[in-house]
């Protein structure tokens, strides 16, 4: 089930004609999609495929496949990456994002103090010249989905 008025439930509602950075992989539960307004290059959000507003409203086959989801895809991003680590961060609370969608977002050894931790969300707020373009997250997405099983 989607919700209309929902910004993740409606690129769901398009899901034959996603571009890859907005379905990298995907199963029967979970769609990963790169970021559309970051500044880091595999800044990914894992998506249910169905309308949840808060973790405890996922389903058990939801939340089993969203750990190994996790994994593969911080396994993924520091292969492709070369990422000191990733983040795994879940607020669902901006307005029109009320779903839930956790952020994997890979954190490179040099990157500057102040974007570390909940710092790193200030990326999500640089300058439109300094974001990933579509080109270059299409390109991640299929590099990343030739590494994921």
């Amino acid at each position: 089930m989607t919700t209309p008025d929902c910004f993740i439930c409606s690129k769901e509602a398009e899901f034959d004609d996603l571009p890859p950075r907005e379905c990298v992989v995907h199963d029967q539960h979970w769609r990963v999609a790169h970021a559309f307004n970051a500044a880091v290059p595999g800044w990914l959000l894992l998506l249910p495929r169905r309308h949840v507003a808060a973790v405890p409203d996922l389903t058990d086959a939801e939340a089993s496949a969203l750990g190994m989801w996790q994994v593969k895809l911080s396994r993924a991003l520091r292969s492709l990456t070369g990422c000191a680590k990733t983040y795994v961060v879940q607020f669902a609370e901006a307005e029109g994002f009320a779903h839930v969608h956790f952020h994997i977002v890979p954190r490179m050894a040099d990157l500057p103090p102040e974007h570390r931790g909940p710092g790193v969300f200030a990326l999500l707020r640089r300058p439109e010249a300094e974001w990933v373009t579509g080109d270059q997250a299409d390109r991640t997405a299929r590099l990343l989905r030739a590494q994921l099983p």
